[in-house]
């Protein structure tokens, strides 16, 4: 066998992943890891497993998040040479859940001898626990995928999430490997047919699920605005170093021309992650931008959701936080500061214990954390749930959310890091797949785009251009006392299930080989 032909089967899996994520349709999705898991049944080396592994996650990583190469040249400052490295780099080490899940199966078929059902499905298994719980830059899954390209299949997301969703999309690859395999016999076109019939019936089901929703008893109007500042203006800001004054002005000219032109009232503008280009907080003295800021909205009787920047006043570091300001541009307490922060670009990670690392990354960012999803954002009888930037990625964290009674969310984010390919629209969907989740409406603002809202029913709106300047005036219904969804009451339960059928697996494959041995002994 040619060193090509050798590995034309975990490259085609990469393909396979690669092509079926957002932006692109998941039109592999069910059967992308079919191809490596026909390679891995066919190796007795853990050598060619473990490089098998590697090279499908490399394929589908440099395919699926080659927008990393534009991050690293726009945040890092790396040449285009240096950053393409760094990339094969990410290409690498991003998804080690693949080689992993790959090594844990070995060694099990290794030492235990399974059958080829019992092997198969604990290789199928291990993998979709891998891809669940292995840390990644992105925290993205399989599921995301249907919502993208509008699949109602995405509504079942109400019951198992997202995550649910994916592993779901992971475990159907198994009956797919056996109609390959069956592919000449009736049983294998049987068994074809009989999976195209569920997915046929999952969507039906989407269907049902959403026209069940009730009907929503409240409605917004928000103005979104989109300022489509450079990351240099910003930097510089950040740092007092200047253009605060361009920024705060481009903001509020993009917002007062949105104003005069909206057809109906506006219950509140929303601006992105650190609009507002100087310091806020309550307890803070007044300064010429905030005093700006608040004549702005006072003269205009404007309520305001804001991303800023504040003081933690406990460490006197700075915060990444959001703000509700009432008509006369007063800060409406208490504010909410972000939580899970961007590594290298907000804190260093392992600075606590080694604090010479600082010396070594001076321009890296020193940000102070804020207390969690612990408190709602509250304006004009309003109860929003606040995130900014990728804390939309974590279930969890919207959970909190839903369990404090959001009506609604508001995610501030600043995408202008990532290029205009393929982030922009796959942090959009994983930002609005929370509304899906816990039924309730995500208003998403950003610096850059995608700016839009996503509704309880799932419906995405109108989504702004990316990176122009922009406004956007949304209705947007909802439920002033939206109802549990099953997925918020019942989070744990399919991580349960998979795990359960794992250890259920496991001994069965133990007791199978106790048993081959006795028979052998006798």
């Amino acid at each position: 066998m040619t060193l090509s032909r050798q590995w034309a089967l975990p490259v085609l899996s990469g393909i396979f992943i690669g092509t079926s994520y957002i932006p692109f349709p998941p039109w592999a999705s069910l059967f992308c890891f079919v191809p490596l898991w026909l390679f891995w049944q066919q190796q007795t080396q853990l050598k060619a497993v473990l490089l098998g592994g590697f090279v499908t996650s490399f394929v589908f990583t440099v395919i699926g998040f080659n927008w990393v190469t534009y991050l690293l040249h726009e945040f890092a400052h790396l040449d285009w040479p240096v950053a393409l490295f760094g990339m094969g780099l990410f290409g690498l080490l991003a998804h080690l859940f693949v080689p992993f899940a790959g090594f844990l199966w070995f060694l099990g078929q290794r030492r235990f001898r399974w059958a080829p059902g019992l092997s198969l499905g604990l290789m199928t298994l291990i993998t979709v626990l891998c891809e669940a719980y292995s840390p990644t830059l992105f925290d993205w899954n399989f599921g995301y995928s249907w919502y993208g390209a509008g699949l109602p299949v995405f509504h079942w997301a109400e019951v198992i999430g997202f995550s649910g969703l994916s592993a779901l999309t992971l475990l159907c690859n198994l009956p797919l490997l056996y109609v390959w395999q069956l592919r000449r016999e009736p049983k294998g076109r049987r068994l074809l047919a009989g999976i195209l019939a569920g997915f046929v019936l999952m969507n039906l089901g989407g269907f049902w699920l959403k026209s069940r929703l009730p009907t929503p008893d409240s409605v917004l109007h928000a103005l979104l605005v989109q300022g489509n500042i450079g990351n240099s203006e910003k930097m510089a800001a950040e740092l007092g170093a200047g253009h605060q004054e361009g920024i705060l002005q481009a903001f509020m000219k993009v917002t007062d021309t949105a104003i005069r032109g909206a057809a109906q009232p506006i219950d509140f503008a929303l601006w992105p992650e650190t609009a507002f280009p100087a310091l806020m907080g309550e307890g803070l003295n007044p300064n010429p931008y905030t005093e700006q800021l608040r004549e702005f909205l006072k003269t205009r009787q404007l309520p305001l959701v804001t991303g800023s920047y504040s003081v933690d006043l406990d460490s006197s570091l700075i915060t990444n936080s959001l703000f509700a300001l009432n008509r006369d541009g007063e800060i409406v307490p208490p504010h909410y500061s972000k939580t899970i922060l961007l590594a290298f670009g907000e804190y260093i990670p392992g600075e606590q214990w080694f604090p010479q690392i600082r010396e070594w990354l001076p321009p890296t960012g020193q940000f102070a954390r804020g207390q969690g999803p612990t408190t709602l954002l509250k304006l004009n009888g309003f109860r929003m749930g606040p995130q900014i930037c990728y804390e939309s990625l974590f279930p969890w964290f919207s959970r909190s959310l839903a369990d404090l009674g959001a009506q609604f969310i508001v995610n501030t984010t600043n995408d202008s890091w990532y290029g205009s390919w393929q982030e922009p629209w796959q942090h959009m969907v994983m930002t609005l797949a929370r509304g899906v989740e816990f039924r309730r409406p995500v208003l998403r603002a950003t610096n850059t785009g995608i700016s839009t809202v996503g509704l309880a029913n799932g419906d995405m709106l109108e989504q702004s251009p990316v990176h122009q300047e922009w406004a956007g005036v949304y209705t947007v219904p909802y439920l002033k006392n939206p109802p549990v969804t099953f997925y918020q009451s019942a989070y744990w339960l399919l991580p349960t299930l998979l795990w359960s059928a794992l250890v259920w697996l496991l001994i069965k494959g133990v007791r199978q080989s106790r048993r081959v041995s006795g028979f052998r002994v006798v």
